[in-house]
């Protein structure tokens, strides 16, 4: 066995005195909170970017690993490598066996966790202070050591795990449909978003171990992903514990950057699906830009308008006054190469889509032709601010931010100038970005209706709605 695996868990990382956690500090009176987030970064010889944030408030630590690799990595043919990935990491690996993980972790007092995107797949653990060596120790031989038992029979199994994931999750689950075939519209074939994160069923059935193998060697070193520390540590001591854990992994060859074609929409599509689903459902989406991008704040804040809370404006008007609709919701979905802006309604018995889609264009409309009031903005805006807060709360919240900033803007602290972006804005931002970002003859108009009610689909080819 690997000498260093023999490592016995020996200290608890102790507490430097009046060490700050999460400062907010007034610069002037007229300027907004400064948010920061103190952090030390450092880079293995393999070429891991460690960050570290000390948080005393409690005696948690957060370990947050994010591979920069998600489903746009994947190719046509193949894909749902990633999430594959996601559940074949939990199954053991060179010197942990089958289950231990959980077993492990759960022993003691830790949780863990992951997700897949289409840019990057993340873990982490939430353990007492006093367990950090046995999360790195964890972390890292999944890391190092994966290929030692990753058989083609243990493959299989998580093969079929997946498989029955997109069964239950978008196959079988209500309007889950719409989800497989959003992509599909938004994107070109031969773009990386062209397919969901989970993958198909003849990609996951026709993938070899061979295949998996390839997958991992390429985007799972140490050099191609960021290990997120934040809690209640001492910062020499978890750099010393993450040397002796990682310092052994070898380097992965490097990983060249996506560049594919921007995708555009040169039209609007109209596509009906047929599900097993008591309520018509509409999806209304468009192409926007990528995280950090201008029009990508300003359409956050647009979405907030549109659809959260009760008083934003088709929440009140569809659900509240008309009482036409039973749910209504709007996001911006930032992502590397290209995001992807979607409003969606669920009809109520008895209106058809097409009622739907009109009152929802009027909206869209007013808000196209002028600004929303000084009352909605400082709404809208507060509501994005509170919701910054909450994320730097708990130290899971705070690694996981450090990690996200890191690989989407190269720097782990960059919660000021993501505020920034908002904080800018004014109410006459927002109708120009409407106008250029949610155009009507470029974007995907899904409706899924119950199956024999393809007349409650919205209209093929609906009129322009005028200002109401």
């Amino acid at each position: 066995m690997n000498q260093r695996r023999c490592h016995r868990l020996s200290w608890r990382a102790t507490s430097l005195a009046a060490a700050l956690l999460l400062t907010t500090t007034l610069l002037a009176a007229q300027e907004s909170p400064r948010l920061s987030i103190p952090y030390l970064q450092f880079t293995l010889p393999n070429g891991l970017n460690v960050i570290l944030h000390e948080d005393h408030k409690v005696p948690l630590i957060s370990v947050n690993v994010w591979f920069h690799v998600g489903s746009a990595r994947e190719k046509p043919g193949r894909t749902g490598f990633a999430h594959l990935f996601e559940h074949i990491m939990f199954e053991g690996s060179g010197h942990v066996g089958p289950g231990d993980f959980d077993n492990l972790l759960e022993a003691a007092g830790g949780d863990n966790n992951g997700s897949t995107a289409n840019d990057r797949t993340n873990y982490f653990e939430d353990v007492p202070s006093n367990a950090l060596e046995l999360a790195l120790f964890l972390e890292s031989d999944r890391m190092g050591y994966l290929l030692d038992v990753m058989s083609p029979e243990r493959v299989d199994q998580q093969r079929d795990v997946v498989k029955n994931e997109r069964r239950q999750s978008y196959e079988n689950r209500p309007y889950g449909i719409a989800r497989l075939r959003l992509p599909e519209e938004l994107f070109p074939p031969d773009h990386p978003y062209h397919w969901p994160v989970i993958g198909s069923m003849e990609d996951l059935t026709a993938a070899s171990h061979e295949d998996v193998v390839q997958f991992f060697k390429s985007y799972y070193g140490p050099n191609n992903a960021s290990l997120a520390i934040a809690g209640d540590i001492d910062p020499a001591k978890a750099r010393w514990a993450v040397e002796l854990w990682f310092s052994d992994v070898p380097r992965g060859k490097p990983v060249t950057p996506l560049a594919p074609q921007a995708a555009v929409l040169e039209s609007e599509k109209r596509v009906t699906l047929e599900d097993r689903v008591q309520l018509p459902r509409l999806y209304m989406v468009w192409l926007s830009p990528p995280f950090f991008h201008p029009g990508d704040a300003e359409l956050d804040v647009v979405a907030d308008l549109l659809a959260l809370g009760k008083n934003s404006r088709l929440y009140k008007r569809l659900v509240y006054d008309l009482q036409v609709a039973q749910d209504v919701s709007a996001a911006q979905e930032s992502d590397e190469l290209a995001s992807t802006f979607q409003i969606t309604v669920t009809a109520r018995s008895g209106h058809p889509l097409s009622e739907i889609e009109k009152l929802v264009q009027e909206e869209i409309a007013r808000l196209k032709s002028e600004p929303p009031s000084a009352h909605e903005m400082e709404r809208a805006l507060n509501q994005i601010q509170a919701s910054f807060y909450r994320s730097l709360e708990r130290v899971e919240g705070k690694a996981n931010r450090l990690n996200s900033y890191y690989f989407q803007a190269g720097r782990p602290d960059y919660t000021n100038e993501d505020l920034a972006r908002y904080r800018a804005l004014d109410a006459s931002d927002i109708p120009s970005v409407a106008r250029r970002y949610l155009p009507d003859d470029a974007r995907v108009v899904l409706s899924v209706v119950p199956i024999g009610h393809k007349e409650l689909a919205a209209a093929a080819a609906p009129a322009k709605a005028a200002r109401p």
